[in-house]
């Protein structure tokens, strides 16, 4: 998944890197912590919408290619996109082997992932590259704030699929140049940018408030989950790390 590749470190990420030594279900291997129903059933949905979130990656990064102005920028992204598979070939490996049918777990998160992608079609080159940027990192930043709550077999590997393609420094200098030669893109760009920050969230409160197994686990009822204040600081870090995105990339947030 495309991440947040923001010059200075994000706070989303920060906030896993600084957290106190991790205690509870954080704190043992995935063959103690899947014993309690409600968690695997949580760790499921979890692996589920991250694969197809990678999926869907891929299959973006192969149609934005056809977008791109020069062939090194369609070899860039064709580099990208095959960094995506290799992260949902990894999330689908990790299904099966904890006896989950891949397709099945990813089967809940299609239909709102498919939404967001036809609420959100880019127009041109540039929109496409903001669209990856910050939408990709908004749930990327997401997705590692739960990590700090999984197991550490699950952790590593969420962690690990969320490493940098490359997307989001190659999507700042691309946008910033065209910015620099015509100003007035960036005006169009940053309502671009808003919408999607705006779709993004309406999404995910859709996907959390669909799946029980989830919703239960960020509000404290598996493991040592967020209670409700920290899901409101939560989503402040992931506003600010969008803020910082936005002006990376010479927007407006």
């Amino acid at each position: 998944m495309e991440t947040s590749d923001t010059p200075a470190e994000t706070p989303a990420a920060a906030s896993v890197e600084s957290a106190a030594a991790p205690t509870g279900i954080a704190a043992q291997d995935w063959a103690t912590a899947s014993v309690e129903p409600t968690y695997r059933a949580a760790v499921v949905d979890l692996l589920g919408a991250l694969a197809y979130g990678e999926l869907a990656a891929f299959e973006r990064l192969a149609e934005d290619a056809k977008l791109a102005p020069t062939l090194g920028d369609k070899a860039e992204l064709a580099k990208m996109a095959s960094a995506e598979f290799h992260h949902f070939e990894r999330l689908s490996g990790r299904l099966a082997e904890i006896d989950v049918e891949p397709t099945a777990a990813m089967e809940p998160f299609a239909k709102a992932l498919d939404d967001f992608h036809h609420l959100t079609a880019p127009s041109d080159w540039l929109e496409g590259l903001v669209k990856a940027y910050v939408g990709d990192s908004i749930a990327s930043d997401f997705y590692r704030e739960v990590a700090a709550r999984l197991d550490t077999d699950t952790r590593s590997l969420v962690l690990a699929v969320l490493d940098d393609t490359g997307h989001g420094n190659f999507a700042v200098e691309k946008v910033r140049a065209a910015i620099e030669a015509d100003p007035r893109v960036g005006g169009r760009l940053a309502l671009w940018a808003r919408r999607l920050m705006g779709e993004a969230l309406s999404q995910a409160q859709r996907v959390v408030a669909e799946r029980d197994s989830l919703s239960t686990m960020l509000v404290g009822g598996v493991a040592d989950g967020f209670d409700l204040a920290e899901v409101g600081r939560m989503f402040s870090r992931i506003t600010e790390a969008h803020t910082k995105r936005m002006a990376a990339l010479g927007l407006a947030a």
